[in-house]
């Protein structure tokens, strides 16, 4: 039989004249509403992100439509727009059929502190006390833990939240809080304020005058990871332009919210400090990635960014703000690289490193929020100034995110070298009443948990690491005997399955079959071990290797909460 024919004689599918182009079709009005959005911004890929919340900030959600217009407008497969859209938690994509979204949505979130302050009774409550129009959702960590339990009405965050106040901010609309007037440009300024920058950018200092100093004082990276931030910016220096520079301003570990203190406390000290650092490795472009739950800071930000570059003190160094979407994993360096350039936030295989290979391909420098903001005052004060401070043999300060069981939860600046219990009672008020100390998270989610018993270790790089724990970023929950520990580790294994970016099958299958094997009771300890030893051995990044820390904390030092029925809030 002829190949052009069929079994009834007519003329093969292949040959038909196709009725419609293939794929989805682009509706006009749909591509009308995305050009009105878009206006005169470029279309580059990666924008993608940005554009795609002009969308949803417009229409409340994403449609099959808004997408398919969107990848036309900006020559990109529809599919490329889909993958993005639909991994980010903050994204609300509606397919074909769907419903859209209510008007309003309830963001709870249920991490740790916030559930220890009672944000599992809001989730049960809120659905009936909203009605249908409402919905209610739960959400990770918001990096307000010290004001738990936090909720955020549509992109405003209620802290200290309750139904009948969460209720009142739906009824009455919510509005977020201005920023406070003292970060102002002027009074910066006035104060001495970029005198430094000033005499970096006229030569009056040298290069490598900064790096020495930096390093003379043992500044470290403060996101977690405590790398040295003089040796990394040697060895990016080393590198061949152009560089540019990343900064980490995605804090997401449950319990952290320091670096939103010091934005809103001081902006203008960190962004001198990011200019600075962008002058010694001669970087041309700076990207600030940015949490999208801190939305009044990114937009303070924005202003006063704009004031910086109309006083000419940012001629050496675009600033680009980018905003997050919900994604914890992009807190991992090279996922926020990923992120910053529109694609879904997958860690890289390394080598090579972001220092060699980061954004776009070039060598990159990536920072956080308070390692920067400690820049001027290191170089303007000396060295000897920061290393005066400290305790047992640790020098510097370190900025500790206290949330949990105490009278006074919030950020404390303290010497380097500090204990878990000194932070407690010189820094915290004590504990709640009717609460007796029990544990203690030392470095957020993955840091571990440890008891009461080694509550006098020092809390510093290096010094918990043979206790299966570690500082991290210094996001501190303190405990009770209220609490049980099995609950605590199931709380934030929860976390990381919900986080799990999906790249690799440790972490992916890893966390969600933990989660299912410590909700029953009693646990296979021996199955919760061999799954433990996968996800750290095969995990691409830190998210995977370090989920079964806490599972691992309970299993060593608390042997008795093992035993009893499993009691959460």
């Amino acid at each position: 039989m002829d190949a052009r024919t069929n079994d009834r004689g007519g003329l093969g599918r292949r040959n038909r004249p196709r009725k419609m182009p293939k794929g989805r079709q682009v509706e006009p009005q749909a591509l009308e509403e995305v050009r009105a959005l878009l206006a005169d911004r470029p279309r580059r890929r990666d924008l993608l992100i940005e554009h795609l919340h002009l969308i949803q900030d417009r229409y409340g959600y994403l449609s099959a439509a808004h997408l398919a217009a969107l990848s036309q407008e900006m020559r990109l497969a529809q599919t490329e727009v889909y993958e993005v859209a639909t991994f980010y938690a903050h994204f609300d994509v509606v397919k074909e059929g769907e419903t859209r979204p209510p008007a309003v949505t309830v963001r709870v979130c249920d991490s740790l502190s916030c559930a220890l302050a009672g944000s599992e009774h809001l989730l049960h409550t809120l659905p009936s006390r909203l009605g249908p129009d409402v919905r209610v959702v739960r959400a990770p960590c918001m990096g307000a833990c010290d004001r738990a339990p936090v909720c955020a009405v549509g992109h405003v965050q209620l802290m200290g939240a309750t139904a009948e106040n969460v209720a009142a901010a739906v009824t009455q609309g919510a509005h977020a809080h201005p920023y406070p007037t003292p970060n102002d440009f002027e009074r910066y300024v006035r104060d001495g304020g970029y005198s430094l920058l000033k005499a970096c950018l006229a030569g009056a200092r040298t290069r490598d005058d900064i790096i020495k100093t930096v390093s003379d004082a043992g500044l470290r990276g403060l996101g977690g990871a405590g790398f040295p931030t003089g040796r990394k910016w040697t060895l990016v220096r080393a590198e061949p332009a152009p560089r540019l520079f990343a900064v980490n301003a995605d804090e997401g570990e449950p319990g952290t919210f320091k670096d939103r203190y010091y934005l809103e406390r001081d902006p203008h000290q960190f962004i001198e400090g990011m200019l600075i650092a962008a002058w010694v490795v001669e970087a041309a472009d700076v990207y600030i990635y940015i949490r999208d739950e801190y939305p009044d800071v990114r937009l303070m930000l924005a202003e006063e960014i704009a004031k910086v570059e109309r006083a000419g003190l940012a001629k050496h160094a675009r600033m680009h703000l980018r905003r997050g979407a919900g994604a914890y994993i992009c807190g991992e360096e090279s996922a926020m690289i990923e992120s910053i350039e529109g694609k879904r936030g997958l860690p890289r295989h390394r080598p090579p490193y972001v220092a060699q290979v980061g954004l776009f391909g070039r060598p990159t420098l990536e920072q956080n929020v308070e390692t920067l903001y400690w820049v001027r005052d290191i170089v303007e004060r000396g060295a000897q100034w920061f290393t005066s401070h400290g305790r047992r043999e640790r020098k510097g300060f370190r900025s500790f995110s206290v949330s949990g069981r105490v009278k006074k939860p919030g950020v404390v600046l303290a010497p380097a070298g500090v204990t878990a219990r000194e932070l407690i009672e010189e820094y915290c008020g004590g504990m709640q009443e009717g609460h007796r100390f029990k544990a203690y998270l030392p470095g957020g989610a993955s840091g571990g948990i440890l008891p009461e018993s080694m509550a006098d270790l020092p809390l510093d790089f290096g010094m918990l690491e043979k206790y299966g724990c570690f500082v991290g970023s210094h996001a501190v929950v303190i405990l009770s005997d209220k609490d049980d520990m099995k609950a605590v580790a199931l709380n934030l294994m929860r976390f990381f399955e919900d986080e799990s970016c999906g790249q690799c099958t440790p972490c992916r299958v890893g966390t969600e079959k933990a989660v299912k094997l410590m909700e029953t009771a009693p646990w296979d300890e021996a199955l919760l071990n061999e799954l433990s030893a996968a996800m750290r051995d095969a995990s691409i990044c830190g998210l995977g290797q370090a989920a079964p820390n806490p599972l691992a904390s309970v299993l060593k030092y608390f042997r008795d909460d093992l035993t009893r029925p499993l009691v959460s809030w």
